[in-house]
């Protein structure tokens, strides 16, 4: 098989061959020269959405073909555009923003290059998800990046359940019409832990939102964050299953809060009221029963 070491990346782009070439996130500077240059030599360029891809394009005066290549249409794109390379054409992979393949279309077409032994090259560029890890203020030797999780709640939440043991820091991309609820989620399900909202980055609204999941929801519910969201959980506080406790506030007054604030249903907020004061969810039912016994007024 042929090995991509044997393609001088320094050179013109090579017959034959197909490029993943990084795009901005946002700020249009944040692309390299090389970038820009492999996007004026080859024959055509694959993109995500042709009318984005051109706005970049037209910014710096560069005029290639352009094809679409998407997530509906890359079980046939794909094989047009490997043919099109064995047939000596050079193809660069753009996304609408950042690194191919990273939660874009691309797999697949990547994957049967190499089955028919056609060099890939990478032309490494931003990411918003290292970009956000790296202004979070939260732990990063080592990290878990997930993508999108699901849209549906019922399938958002066990796939929450499958992070309760995670003790790395989690990277989760989410839609602004969504991240109010996937914070919700998170909250109850992984207990509050540091975390970092980090919105259009690189872009002229560009905001980091830092604390604990707890003081998100509570954030969201002031101001709503629109645009590109990344989520960045950190590892539980070690000694700390969850927030700061306060020893002064009864059981069943925690559960409520957490019901109202964090818009979670009772068995939600009992279960992170449990996480709390580490105890299990049985324990803490039974201590709620014995705050409201009449015995206990």
């Amino acid at each position: 098989m042929m090995n991509n070491a044997n393609a001088d990346p320094s050179l013109s782009p090579h017959r034959g061959s197909l490029y993943l070439v990084a795009t901005p996130i946002g700020n249009l500077e944040d692309i390299t020269l090389r970038a820009l240059r492999i996007l004026k030599e080859v024959d055509q360029i694959a993109c995500e959405d042709t009318r984005h891809t051109l706005k970049l394009l037209n910014h710096f005066d560069i005029h290639k073909p352009l094809v679409s290549y998407h997530e509906h249409n890359e079980i046939t794109r794909a094989p047009e555009l490997v043919h099109a390379i064995e047939q000596g054409a050079s193809v660069a992979l753009v996304s609408d923003a950042g690194m191919p393949l990273v939660s874009d279309p691309g797999f697949r077409l990547v994957s049967l290059a190499i089955r028919h032994q056609i060099p890939v090259i990478p032309i490494p560029g931003a990411s918003a998800l290292l970009t956000a890890l790296a202004a979070s203020g939260l732990p990063n030797e080592e990290f878990l990046f997930l993508g999108f999780l699901p849209a549906r709640s019922s399938e958002r939440r066990r796939a929450l359940e499958h992070l309760r043991i995670e003790n790395r820091t989690i990277i989760l991309y989410e839609a602004p019409h969504r991240i109010a609820e996937t914070i919700a989620d998170a909250l109850a399900i992984l207990g509050d832990r540091p975390a970092c909202l980090a919105r259009e980055v690189t872009k002229i609204h560009e905001e980091f939102r830092r604390g604990t999941l707890f003081a998100l929801v509570q954030s969201l519910e002031e101001h709503a964050a629109k645009g590109e969201i990344t989520l960045i959980l950190g590892p539980p506080e070690t000694g700390s299953p969850g927030a700061q406790v306060d020893t002064a506030q009864s059981l069943a007054a925690r559960v409520e809060e957490l019901m109202h604030q964090a818009k979670l249903d009772r068995k939600e907020a009992l279960k992170l009221a449990a996480r709390e004061r580490g105890i299990t969810r049985r324990d803490a039912y039974r201590q709620l029963l014995d705050e409201n016994s009449p015995e206990a007024d």
